[in-house]
């Protein structure tokens, strides 16, 4: 049986864009006429995406495989880190959590065993399956420290006998420093194994750049496969919440361009959502930035939260801390007096947490507080539990006021990544009715868990105010329903006194993120050399088709 080949992108630091020129890879190979699938031995993100298994991976894998035009499967992404908690962190293997470990910990006593065993089985499986495994890199391959306990950069490229293409991020300075000293600080078969640098996310002249090109061919000894350049508004998922600091104040994907806050949103409904310190799955609101109707800003503090159309608590690694992250800052009494004069307030997941009136954590799963106080605008508790529950859903609108106006008993899709149990009130409206979950992947801190069904007769999920302006829910993916996001974003613009969007304004997100990848390939196939790339890759140039 033969091997599919594999080829792998690292870069000289992290946020230099290997996950995206990854997914372009993806897509290259795809329309090459080849099975292709993405693989991240390790990745340490709150920005997950649950298979259709139940498995947890991380979001840049599904990303990549998407664009690779493959099911998403646990093997892409065999282990996620999730911190939780300064130095501490969740271990997701295989998409079921396996331990919480301190930094040190999972060094010395998990990555070199339990984890590398999981990164080579996870990897034989893709190379047994497919033609050509796109591998990406963590961070930087010449972090001396942490070399010792490598398993996602060069010891994955010995282990799948990749060639390695090295990129640097040009836009940020500094970037033929980087490549230069990265090569020098790698062993001497770890250098030979780089066959090709790249530049990203470039800007200007490319004439004034062709001297430093002839220096880095010059002085390496490797060849320059190309300069990629600055991509704006493509609109697709980021790996880490590190984009979210670039963006602020707002992304404004449907106008092309980030505006001040100050401008306002007078002609489109202005989206709140709260920069928790902890912000896990922020992704789940760039359908709504995408909206031609909406703008979407990240606010960190009261001062900025101004009186916007809508609020939005998202998900969190860590409810409690962010929950007391909100009462510091005066978060938490901005948003109960928000709530207070019947404007929309919305939370998801850890949000929908919070929303409620205590949280209590008799195992330490995230404090040793034992059990504090929500924000009491919901009638729910909530209580951590070792387990964690992750499943795919579908699930029909049940709420009732403004927010689900026009959308009774609709259906949605979504996914849930939880370890909270809530309990609501007798007589409250849940937000929506899960009606199939295939399976649920639940799994321990100790290993422990397995697979159930998410029930034959379904079950209410999130909770709606009696006023009908605050909801919270655990489904992410909410605002991914074309009919669902339409429909609420016309809802806030009557209530602005706005005219509703016409059908055809809508966003087809499917559509949207194809034309992404088709774009972003086309960009990464101009800005490369192509026949080098496949031969690199060790593909004959004739199975290109594109």
């Amino acid at each position: 049986m033969s091997l599919a080949r594999t080829i792998m992108i690292q870069g000289t630091s992290s946020h230099v864009g290997k996950s995206v020129l990854t997914a372009a890879l993806c897509r290259i190979f795809r329309q090459a006429g080849l099975r292709v699938a993405p693989f991240k031995a390790q990745n340490m993100a709150l920005n997950s995406y649950v298979t259709a298994g139940g498995g947890e991976i991380g979001r840049a894998q599904a990303l990549q495989a998407e664009a690779a035009g493959v099911d998403v499967t646990v093997d892409m992404n065999p282990i996620l880190i999730k911190p939780s908690r300064d130095m501490e962190a969740q271990v997701v293997v295989l998409g079921r959590p396996a331990a919480n470990l301190q930094a040190g910990e999972y060094g010395r006593r998990f990555a070199r065993t339990e984890g590398w065993r999981a990164v080579t089985g996870a990897l034989g499986r893709l190379r047994a399956e497919y033609d050509v495994v796109v591998i990406e890199g963590a961070g930087s391959p010449a972090e001396v420290n942490l070399k010792e306990g490598d398993i996602v950069n060069m010891r994955v490229a010995r282990e799948a006998d990749a060639p390695v293409l090295l990129v640097a991020d040009i836009d940020r300075g500094g970037a033929l420093a980087a490549l230069v000293g990265t090569l020098q600080l790698l062993e001497e078969d770890e250098r030979e194994r780089v066959k090709g640098l790249i530049l990203n996310k470039f800007r200007g002249d490319i004439e004034l750049l062709k001297p430093a090109i002839s220096f880095l061919e010059n002085y390496t000894g490797k060849p320059v496969l190309g300069v990629i350049p600055h991509i704006d508004g493509l609109g697709l998922d980021e790996e880490d919440s590190v984009s979210l600091t670039e963006a602020l104040p707002q992304k404004d994907y449907a106008r092309g361009q980030v505006e001040p806050v100050e401008d306002g949103a007078r002609d489109r409904v202005d989206v709140a959502v709260i920069r928790l310190p902890r912000i896990s799955n922020f992704t789940d609101f760039d359908p709504l930035a995408r909206m031609p109707g909406a703008r979407v800003r990240y606010v960190a503090g009261p001062e900025d939260l101004g009186k916007p159309d809508l609020v939005i608590i998202p998900g969190t690694k860590n409810t409690i801390e962010d929950l007391e992250f909100l009462r510091q800052t005066g978060l938490a009494a901005a948003i109960a007096g928000y709530a207070a004069q019947g404007l929309p307030v919305i939370g998801i997941c850890g949000g929908y947490q919070m929303l409620g009136v205590e949280i209590s954590d008799p195992h330490g799963m995230e404090s040793d507080q034992g059990c504090v106080e929500g924000l009491g605008l919901l009638p729910v508790s909530t209580t951590f539990e070792p387990e964690k529950t992750t499943r795919r859903v579908r699930a029909r609108v049940a709420g009732r006021g403004p927010f689900f106006e026009g959308m009774e008993g609709g259906q949605v899709a979504g996914y849930e990544i939880h370890m909270g149990r809530t309990q609501a009130a007798e007589g409250f409206y849940p937000a929506f009715r899960v009606e199939s979950g295939g399976q649920a992947q639940t799994g321990g801190a100790d290993g422990t868990g397995g697979v159930e069904a998410a029930g034959a007769n379904g079950y209410p999920d999130g909770c709606v105010n009696t006023g009908g302006n605050v909801f919270g829910t655990y489904l992410h993916g909410l605002f991914d329903n074309d009919a669902f996001r339409w429909n609420l974003i016309n809802r806030l613009r009557e209530r602005k006194g706005l005219p509703p969007l016409e059908k055809a304004a809508n966003l087809d997100l499917r559509a949207a993120r194809e034309e992404a990848f088709e774009r972003l390939a086309g960009i990464v196939r101009q800005s490369l050399r192509m026949d080098l790339l496949f031969r690199i890759a060790g593909i004959e140039e004739s199975s290109e088709k594109g």
